[in-house]
């Protein structure tokens, strides 16, 4: 429960900082100057698309927070044998991290207008995902091939069931990337295309953080954290 709380308030913790940079409690009908220069005020200050996607990001993080709970409860019991983190995860994680960079470059490019810059950026991005994938498929293969199966201890399996949801997860985002990076090939107009890559960013720094959140729970640092929290509050 400590810990689904802790990643609630963090996800609350963003959304708060993000929707007050969109003039939420803004009264536009107070606002000093001509009524044309607030036409298409609403459209422009929150996206549909973004508060769609930000309710869907909101329910995939209660599903992690799930998991993530259902981890610390069973991992107390007698039969719990964590397994070894292959030191592959780390180069995973640079990857990812580099991913999300390149999107983040990506966007900035798509506001000034950088269309070559902006296709540089979610090409990298892309291809980062599809090794950040591929290595995950490696870790797998060296952890069975160690005898860590996915049947073999309760540790094992909530590994592959965790990091499978979120390579699932992945694999939808390249989805999205990919109609993206196609529509910035074809020419789509700035506003559209600078709206859909801005999308994916925010879609890859969420799977960023939640994949940070995974490592340091595997890892054993986030259990470590909270006994620290607890014995602060005790």
């Amino acid at each position: 429960m400590s810990v689904i709380l802790v990643f609630l308030a963090v996800i609350a913790g963003f959304a708060g900082w993000w929707l007050s940079h969109q003039r939420l409690m803004a009264k536009p009908w107070l606002e000093q100057g001509m009524a044309g220069d607030y036409v298409g005020f609403d459209r422009s200050a929150l996206p549909t698309a973004k508060i769609g996607l930000g309710v869907f990001l909101a329910v995939v993080g209660c599903l992690f927070s799930l998991f993530t709970s259902a981890y610390f409860m069973r991992m107390g019991l007698s039969d719990w044998r964590p397994l070894p983190l292959p030191r592959l995860l780390w180069l995973n994680t640079g990857v990812l991290v580099l991913s999300s960079v390149a999107l983040q470059c990506a966007v900035i490019a798509a506001r000034r207008g950088q269309i070559d810059m902006a296709r540089l950026g979610l090409a990298t991005a892309g291809l980062t995902a599809l090794a950040f994938l591929a290595g995950q498929l490696m870790a797998w293969r060296q952890l069975t091939e160690d005898g860590y199966l996915l049947a073999s201890n309760p540790a094992n399996s909530f590994f592959y069931l965790i990091t499978a949801m979120h390579g699932l997860h992945i694999l939808g985002g390249l989805i999205g990337l990919g109609r993206t990076s196609a529509s910035a090939w074809s020419g789509a107009r700035p506003q559209r295309l600078s709206l859909s890559v801005e999308l994916c960013a925010m879609y890859w720094h969420f799977l960023l953080f939640v994949w940070l959140c995974i490592f340091a729970v595997l890892a054993g640092w986030a259990a470590t954290f909270i006994d620290i929290c607890r014995q602060l509050l005790t």
